[in-house]
């Protein structure tokens, strides 16, 4: 029994782990109910129970994350409620679908549902996830939603790395679209040309945004994995690069078919070194199978450029969206685009119309000659691609609005963020979002700003709205930055201007 339970063990972490491979390994081992395989044995649970049930009911069903699943679901059949604790153009969209929605979280929320799903931003002490674990109604939290979704397409296109997944992800679904393929997609942007973070299309071929945070895409079945760097970051979770490479490595091996990856970028070269799949390569350099050439900007920022292959150029791109780093963004999309099926000249059209994802350098308006500019930046390498992008733009000005996303972020890579939020003409900041942390760091927005010569912090966005709006001049640029709820600054700001 030992020696059959080792080799399932090293079965399952293998590249062999695929889709419905799991249930043939316990008969094959003869292994049944093992505590330590109960995480797996959950994996596959919820797809017999997506066959036999009809209500599915969200715990907090507005997230970005949350309702394009909703709405898949939706699409297939199934009878969706949900609730949330705040408003918002997601909860307006899937009530316009007919799905009920209760604002506020009570236990009673649960009753009638035979399945539940939260997300895990949700506090321990939530009345309905405390209803839900006391219930005997099955309770997932999202991932494993979402991998048992995955597993639905023959086709699953799942797109990871630290940076760049949902403008990657958003340029390919667009590609997808406007080729005639009809993908369902699930984003973690919203896309102008959909008006939502994601859609339910009638093909077998699905696009998804794979997130590393606590190893959540290692729940989801691709069979196309597209890695597009490996950078340090959750360095809370993975507390080591080597982890963190250690995890894309565990993501490409769940692939069933082909791995598209960054062959320019050394910790994803360390990633798929062994991993036996077929393989597709872009980047910068020649070595690759797709590669970029002649790179000239419109208006500074704005990248065309030749796309190459084995020394021929395929088709010219002329990019709608600003910053050197959206060229491998767009040799990314091109690359799974292809090999999806959809030819060049299909490409080039889907990706010269891509304008870029919600909150992804996006343009808010300009109001008495200032613009104002919001962006998911929250890494010092994000950060970096996004700011010298705007200092080549031709305003008088950039000014950058910061706000810290998580105590540990902030205080491991202090000096990195000191060093690139020194690029814009102006640096204002907000008090580090803690989200889920407790301050056992003792890091304060003060110790970093007192490395950044002539910042500013300020406690509240009012106060920060109002600071800005009050010495912004006009021709400049002002992006608010960061992955928390920094865009709300924006919205002050843009109002302040408004009422001038």
């Amino acid at each position: 029994m030992k020696a059959s339970l080792q080799k399932f063990k090293q079965l399952i972490n293998s590249a062999f782990f695929g889709k419905c491979v799991y249930y043939s390994l316990i008969v094959q081992y003869n292994i049944k109910v093992i505590t330590f395989w109960k995480v797996k044995s959950m994996t596959y649970e919820i797809d017999e129970l997506l066959k036999k049930i009809k209500r599915v009911h969200f715990i907090g069903i507005g997230g970005s994350g949350m309702c394009p699943l909703a709405e898949i679901l939706l699409s297939w059949g199934y009878e969706i409620t949900g609730s949330d604790n705040n408003p918002g153009d997601n909860i307006d969209k899937l009530r316009s679908l007919g799905v009920k929605i209760t604002m506020g979280q009570k236990a009673e929320n649960i009753n009638g549902a035979q399945m539940i799903v939260y997300t895990a931003a949700l506090l321990e002490d939530n009345p309905e996830l405390c209803a839900a674990e006391e219930s005997s109604i099955p309770t997932f939290e999202r991932s494993k939603l979402f991998g048992a979704i995955t597993r639905r397409f023959s086709n699953c296109i799942g797109i990871c790395g630290t940076h760049g997944k949902t403008t990657v992800t958003s340029m390919l679904t667009q590609v997808l679209i406007m080729a005639g393929k009809d993908p369902t997609a699930v984003i973690g942007g919203k896309l102008p040309l959909i008006d939502s973070h994601g859609r339910s299309g009638k093909s077998e071929t699905m696009v998804c945004e794979a997130c590393e945070f606590v190893d959540t895409f290692l729940d989801l079945s691709p069979d196309v994995a597209v890695i597009l760097n490996i950078d340090e970051d959750h360095l809370d979770y993975f507390k080591t690069l080597e982890n963190i490479i250690r995890s894309f490595r565990k993501f490409s091996l769940l692939t069933t078919h082909t791995l598209i990856y960054n062959g320019d970028d050394a910790n994803t070269l360390k990633a798929v070194a062994d991993v036996d799949k077929k393989k597709i390569t872009f980047g910068f350099t020649d070595k690759n199978d797709y590669y970029s050439e002649n790179i000239t900007y419109n208006k500074g920022a704005f990248p065309e450029f030749d796309v190459m292959s084995k020394g021929k150029k395929l088709t010219h791109l002329k990019l709608n969206i600003p910053g050197t780093h959206n060229v491998l963004n767009a040799l990314a999309a091109f690359a799974s685009a292809v090999n999806a099926g959809v030819s060049f000249e299909d490409c080039k059209k889907g990706i010269e119309a891509f304008s870029g994802a919600g909150r992804r350098f996006e343009i808010l308006g300009e109001f008495h000659g200032i613009t104002i500019a919001d962006d998911y930046a929250h890494h010092p390498h994000e950060l970096e691609a996004t700011l010298t992008a705007a200092m080549k733009m031709g305003y008088k000005h950039v000014w950058a609005v910061f706000q810290p996303f998580t105590y540990s972020r902030t205080a491991i890579l202090l000096d990195e963020f000191a060093r690139v939020l020194q690029i814009p003409d102006r640096c204002v900041m907000t008090e580090i979002m803690g989200s889920r942390e407790v301050n056992t760091y003792n890091i304060y927005t003060k110790d970093l700003a007192e490395k950044i010569p002539g910042s500013v912090w300020f406690n509240t966005f009012e106060e920060v709205s109002s600071y800005v709006a009050d010495n912004a001049e006009e021709g400049d640029l002002v992006i608010t930055l960061g992955c928390g709820d920094i865009y709300k600054a924006a919205r002050m700001m843009k109002k302040l201007l408004e009422d001038e």
